[in-house]
């Protein structure tokens, strides 16, 4: 078997057996195969695409490129949650609280920000002292006693994704569905899960931009989860403006306490509830997903999501009371206010300049290796929809640095959009696929 005879068959359209995928799989993760072969590969499969099978297929070979971690003497159903990614997606940090709380067991592997979308392990990791970088045992024994724990992707754990993702971000492959699909399914089911909920995000701050292209993600996901005897659903959910009104690290964080008090913006509150509700469904703590309804939104209003975040924040080296005291948090230097000479309506607000600006100040990171400022971000005073009056503040820039701020501010200045007629209110769930 040769790899250049499988990069040609692939380039040119055809179906790749079982055994000649995982022959690629493995030999790259021992380093048999070269990069530039493996390039070549993944631009195939992004001209070409994949079948089914073959997702599945590339998703269990990168699966097992690795340790499977073994949770089966934890008690509880194991739910996880993941967002394909967007600009101000907070909703880790609020559903898996909540669903803990109500009694799921959820077991976050998370990742990092990469581009104009943020990374869960980033936003913890702005609170003093979070530690991320836990060990199996000690993320199998935090899920013990808490229910609930966060941690990176290991060494140990899927390193042919570790791998392949590095190359797609380095050969312009990032967006290829079969890929994205297999990247995140290989990771979830590594451990494992009982179900998964997904939240497929589409719009101008999301991965995949068009709600067709979203759909054939979600359903190639859920049914990867299927062949795999796991229960999935996914959500595809609005990201065509900023979710919430927070965008960077920090500032995130703060925005989550808020939520988490009941106190937070309608639309993050709104998709959170959801999320969770579907892993307490998942998870079979209620019969019905209108019960898990019911349940996710009263363990908001006892404040026993909130009180779960703080134990696990405790648990994982980081100090909780960064949730009630935002000075404890990393703060940024300056502050530059975006006005607008025009008066009306709001009409769009383009997340994903919002998320390039805020990237380019610092709260995001363009390579692997770039560190990331966790003060710095964008805080909305508007959103779409919304009169508002010449001279009114659509956002606050928060800086340490002026180097790319004015650069930045273009970008914001850009990403408005003001109408003399309202406008229509955009769902923020489009559809469910299960």
């Amino acid at each position: 078997m040769r790899t250049v005879d499988l990069i040609h068959r692939k380039r040119d359209g055809e179906e790749l057996a079982p055994q000649e995928i995982q022959f690629l799989i493995d030999g790259y993760t021992r380093n048999e195969i070269p990069d530039y072969q493996i390039s070549a590969f993944l631009m195939a499969v992004f001209f070409s695409g994949m079948t089914d099978r073959e997702v599945s297929v590339l998703t269990e070979s990168m699966m097992n490129s690795g340790s499977v971690v073994d949770l089966s003497d934890i008690p509880g159903i194991k739910v996880d949650k993941h967002s394909t990614g967007g600009v101000g997606d907070k909703t880790s940090l609020i559903a898996s609280p909540i669903a803990a709380a109500a009694g799921v067991v959820v077991p976050m592997i998370s990742g990092r920000a990469l581009g104009h979308t943020g990374g869960t392990l980033d936003k913890l990791e702005s609170i003093p002292g979070f530690r991320t970088d836990l060990s199996i045992d000690e993320f199998r024994e935090l899920l013990k006693v808490h229910g609930l724990a966060f941690i990176g992707q290991t060494p140990e754990v899927v390193p042919a994704d570790n791998k392949l993702y590095a190359l797609r971000d380095a050969t312009a492959t990032v967006e290829s569905i079969p890929l994205i699909a297999s990247s995140i399914m290989s990771k979830k089911l590594a451990v494992n899960l009982d179900a998964l909920v997904l939240d497929v995000k589409v719009g101008s701050g999301a991965l995949v931009k068009k709600q067709v292209e979203a759909r054939r993600l979600a359903q190639m996901m859920v049914g990867i989860g299927r062949r795999l005897d796991k229960r999935v659903q996914a959500l595809i959910t609005d990201m065509s403006q900023p979710l919430g009104y927070a965008i960077g690290n920090a500032l995130e964080v703060m925005e989550v306490s808020q939520t988490l008090q009941n106190a937070g913006p309608n639309d993050l509150t709104r998709i959170s509830l959801e999320l969770a509700a579907r892993m307490i469904y998942l998870g079979k703590i209620t019969k019905t997903l209108d019960e898990a309804r019911e349940l996710a939104q009263s363990k908001l209003l006892d404040g026993s999501g909130f009180q779960k975040f703080k134990e696990v924040i405790a648990a994982q080296g980081g100090n909780p009371q960064v949730l009630d005291r935002f000075d404890l948090l990393p703060n940024a230097t300056g502050a530059q206010e975006i006005t607008t000479a025009r008066g009306g309506y709001v009409s769009a607000i383009d997340a994903e300049l919002i998320g390039q600006a805020s990237s380019m100040i610092g709260a995001g990171r363009n390579t692997k290796e770039d560190a990331i400022d966790p003060a710095v971000g964008v805080i909305l005073e508007v959103k779409v929809g919304q009169k508002i009056d010449p001279g009114s503040i659509l956002c606050r820039i928060y800086y340490t640095s002026e180097e790319h701020l004015e650069e930045a501010a273009e970008l914001v200045e850009d990403a408005f959009k003001i109408s003399q007629q309202p406008v229509e209110e955009r769902d923020l769930i489009l559809e469910v696929v299960s």
